[in-house]
C-alpha cells in the first residue's frame, strides 16, 4: 500500500481534461478512471476512487504501444478494468489517458529510447545539495528538461546547514545569475535552525515555505543525484519516515541508491509527490522547448544574429559570440547551451533515422 494516497479522484489531481478523455473510451466495457502511484517490473498500483489496487497491463495494450513511452508511469492516468472475483486477480490497465505534462530522458544506454519519469506534474523540485553536489552546469540540463516537461522548476538547494548565512547568499545569488525567473529555495531538514533560515532566506526547518506548490490535487516530482536529501525530505512532508535514507560518501558528497523506484505520495497540504532514484545521467530526449527558457540570456543576444541557424561558434557577425567578447555573456554559459544544443540536435537526428527504418512485423 503507498503511504496516505486517498480521496476522491478531485484530491489526486483528477480534471475536466482528463474526465474527457475518459468519457471518449465508451464501449470498452466496464472501466474505471486511476492513477498511478506505483510501477515495478511490469506491475503497478492505481489508485482508484474505490481505492488503491494492484493491476497489469492488457495484453492488446501492451501490444498496440508504439513504444515504452507509451505505456503508463508514475502519475500517469489510466483507465481500467477491475479484477472480478470469479475470474483475474489484478485489474487490467486498458487505456492511457493524454498527459497534461510529462518528464522525459533519453534512457540510459546506447538505445534511442525515451524514458518518461513522472507524468502529469505540475511542479519539477530540482535538488541540489550545498556541498560537493552543487554544479551549476548540472543545474542547467535539469532546468531545460523541466521546462520541456511543461512543468514549473523549482530549484531546491538541500542541506543548507552545511552553510555559512554569506556562503548560502552566495550560492542562491550563483543560481539566480542563470535562472532568474526560477524559484529558489535553500532547505534543511537535519538541523532545528540554522544558517538556512537566517535573515529572510527560506529554510525547510519551517516547512510552509512549500506550501505554495502543495494544495490539493497538486502534483510535485522531486529529481536529482542521489544523496542530496529527496526522501529525507519526502519524510519530513509525511512527518514519519516511510522511506529509507542514507550516508553520503565524504569524497564526492555523492550516495547510494536507497530509493529504487519512483512512487507516489500524499504529504501536507493535499499535494501529491512523486519520490525518484538519484539520477546518475540525464540524456535529454525531446528538450528543445527548454533551450531557450534555460538560456534566456543566450536566446536573448542570438536575436541580434546575422544568421537565424548560427551555431555561435565562428560565424560572421554572430551576436552571442560579441557579446562574450565584451564580457555581457558568460563563456561558460554558452559552452553549455552550445553542448545542450548540440547533443538535443544529435539525438533528433538518431531517432529520425530509427524512425525511418522500415519496422519488424510483431
Amino acid at each position: 500500500m503507498v503511504a496516505d494516497v486517498t480521496g476522491s479522484l478531485d484530491d489526486l489531481g483528477w480534471c475536466e481534461s482528463f474526465a474527457r478523455a475518459f468519457q471518449g473510451l465508451s464501449g470498452r466495457g466496464e472501466l474505471v478512471p486511476g492513477r498511478v502511484v506505483l510501477q515495478q517490473r511490469g506491475r503497478y498500483n492505481v489508485i482508484t476512487a474505490d481505492g488503491e489496487v494492484p493491476a497489469e497491463l492488457e495484453t492488446r495494450f501492451r501490444k498496440e504501444a508504439a513504444s515504452a513511452a507509451d505505456l503508463p508511469s508514475v502519475g500517469d492516468w489510466v483507465a481500467i478494468r477491475p479484477a472480478t472475483s470469479g475470474g483475474a486477480v489484478l485489474a487490467s490497465v486498458c487505456a492511457l489517458l493524454p498527459r497534461m505534462t510529462k518528464f522525459s530522458r533519453r534512457a540510459a544506454g546506447d538505445e534511442n529510447v525515451e524514458q518518461v519519469l513522472a507524468a502529469n506534474v505540475d511542479t519539477v523540485f530540482l535538488a541540489m545539495g550545498l556541498d560537493g553536489d552543487f554544479n551549476l552546469r548540472r543545474l542547467e540540463r535539469y532546468l531545460t528538461v523541466a521546462w520541456a516537461s511543461g512543468a514549473r522548476p523549482v530549484v531546491l538547494l538541500t542541506k543548507s546547514d552545511l552553510c555559512s548565512a554569506d556562503d548560502l547568499r552566495a550560492r542562491i545569488a550563483e543560481v539566480l545569475a542563470i535562472a532568474p525567473e526560477v524559484t529558489v529555495l535553500a532547505t534543511s531538514v537535519s538541523c532545528g535552525g540554522g544558517p538556512g533560515a537566517a535573515d529572510g532566506v527560506d529554510s525547510i526547518d519551517r516547512l510552509d515555505v512549500l506550501d505554495p506548490f502543495l494544495g490539493r490535487g497538486q502534483t510535485v516530482v522531486l529529481l536529482g543525484s542521489s544523496g542530496v536529501g529527496k526522501s529525507t525530505l519526502v519524510n519530513a512532508l509525511l512527518r514519519r519516515d516511510i522511506l529509507r535514507t542514507g550516508e553520503v560518501r565524504p569524497s564526492d558528497s555523492r550516495g547510494r541508491h536507497t530509493t529504487t523506484q519512483r512512487q507516489l505520495f500524499r504529504v501536507r497540504g493535499g499535494a501529491l509527490v512523486i519520490d525518484t532514484p538519484g539520477i546518475r545521467e540525464l540524456q535529454l530526449w525531446d528538450a528543445k522547448p527548454g533551450l531557450a527558457p534555460t538560456f534566456a540570456d543566450v536566446d536573448s543576444c542570438a536575436a541580434g544574429c546575422r544568421f537565424r541557424d548560427c551555431r555561435h561558434r565562428d560565424e560572421p557577425d554572430c551576436a552571442v559570440v560579441a557579446a562574450v567578447a565584451r564580457g555581457d555573456l558568460l563563456p561558460e554559459r554558452l559552452a553549455a547551451f552550445n553542448k545542450l544544443r548540440e547533443e538535443q540536435r544529435a539525438t533528433a537526428t538518431r531517432v529520425g533515422r530509427a524512425a525511418s527504418r522500415p519496422k519488424a512485423r510483431r
